[in-house]
């Protein structure tokens, strides 16, 4: 099979890393690709969002596949556009989509499938949404409505704070359109866990869980991120509480999409909140997280890419996925500045060191190739991921290949996986 994955990123890495292992595999193509990828595929020059150019690109070379890293394009339609040229695309058309792209969409699913949420509203005007924030009181939860790449949300601890993230997403417009409406909701409070699914528009298999590091300091401390780390499985989210989220959460927002004409295909991400009243969605996604993906997919035995292609032919009733019996925990190295602005062109020695540290595995997420030498791009740099037999082994193993990067310009949080571990 031929395949092409959308993205540049360390998840699209991944995904060439998992794809690549397959035996269906004839050619790989990733668009745009990084460094990182062009050593498992071919490296084609198309962003994310230049749709009609994936869909020629997919048409001229003949590709079975197309599997969409990021969000961006699944909101902008290019499961649509593939489908309209014949080609397989693992992931949801536009309108599915939105349950990434809009807050309140997914807040409307949630109460027309009666899926355990948070208690919210949608505000277009700030003054509203400020006297509904001094009504409820704090902890309160203020988000962009639309995509912000995840640095929509704000958790505000003071009323002061959340006149603030108003002001910021609705006036200051300091996310464009994407927080020109908010949707305010009460704080949630316990674990917080990513779940994912593969679904095919009726069905949905469990895909596997993770828990990430969203604070960019040691201690979940300073500003969010898009993932400073994560590990798998979290021990936080028992089988029994896995079944449950399955059964109240991603089976009713499947079947309630496929009431309202817009079946669900692709992988379906929940966040989930593990409260003393049980289960509760914060949001959902509509692709792999980043650095989730990087921790998940190096623990998938089965081979990932018939999965996929189930999902796309309706065809997951009876399908079934393999797990390794090993824990993995990733470990994302950064630009100085992030999550604000990041350095970009810090100079990244060999990756060889790393690399060969047992059950390490590094992908490469912000970089590229400057003048014949590997250099940072900004941002999250590099994700690396280690296995073993239980979390701690995970975690040796991540962060020995860690201090092997000689990338003296770059930073990581050193408390990877402390929940779990307590260190």
């Amino acid at each position: 099979m031929r395949v092409l994955v959308v993205g540049s990123g360390g998840r699209e890495h991944a995904l060439c890393w998992a794809l690549a292992a397959s035996p269906l595999l004839t050619k790989l193509f990733c668009a745009p690709g990084n460094p990182g990828t062009a050593k498992l595929a071919e490296n084609v020059p198309i962003g994310v969002l230049d749709i009609a150019a994936l869909v020629a690109f997919a048409r001229d070379n003949e590709i079975d596949l197309v599997v969409p890293g990021p969000e961006a394009p699944l909101v902008a339609g290019i499961a649509d556009a593939m489908g309209l040229a014949g080609i397989a695309c693992c992931g949801p058309s536009a309108a599915a989509a939105r349950l990434e792209g809009s807050k309140s969409f997914t807040k409307e699913i949630c109460d027309a499938a009666g899926i355990p949420t948070a208690l919210w509203e949608r505000f277009d005007d700030p003054h509203a949404a400020r006297e509904f924030v001094r009504r409820r009181g704090a902890p309160i939860v203020i988000k962009a409505d639309g995509l912000a790449a995840g640095k929509g949300v704000v958790v505000a601890a003071s009323v002061a704070e959340a006149d603030d993230a108003i002001a910021d997403f609705m006036e200051h417009r300091k996310l464009g359109e994407a927080g020109t409406s908010v949707v305010i909701e009460e704080c949630l409070v316990g674990d917080e866990i990513s779940l994912f699914a593969l679904c095919d528009g009726t069905n949905a298999l469990p895909l596997g869980a993770a828990q990430d590091h969203k604070r960019v300091g040691e201690g979940d401390t300073g500003p969010n991120t898009g993932g400073m780390g994560a590990y798998s499985p979290p021990p936080a989210l028992s089988p029994a509480l896995e079944a449950d989220a399955m059964a109240r959460i991603i089976r009713p927002a499947l079947a309630e999409l496929a009431k309202q004409g817009t079946p669900f295909r692709g992988i379906l991400f929940a966040g989930l909140m593990l409260t003393a009243d049980g289960v509760k969605l914060i949001e959902f996604n509509v692709r792999f997280g980043d650095p989730e993906a990087e921790c998940l997919l190096p623990r998938l035995q089965s081979d990932l890419l018939p999965a996929l292609m189930a999902a796309c032919d309706g065809e997951l009733a009876d399908f079934s996925l393999v797990w390794r019996p090993v824990a993995a925990l990733t470990v994302v190295l950064a630009a100085r500045g992030y999550p604000g602005t990041p350095e970009k062109h810090a100079p990244i020695g060999s990756l060889s060191d790393a690399e060969a540290v047992p059950g390490a595995l590094v992908f490469q997420s912000g970089t590229e190739v400057l003048g014949g030498a590997l250099v940072s791009l900004g941002g999250r740099v590099l994700a690396i991921t280690g296995t073993g037999s239980d979390l701690d082994a995970a975690r040796k193993a991540a962060y020995a290949a860690a201090r092997r990067v000689a990338a003296p310009a770059l930073f990581y949080r050193r408390d990877i996986g402390w929940r779990a571990l307590g260190k």
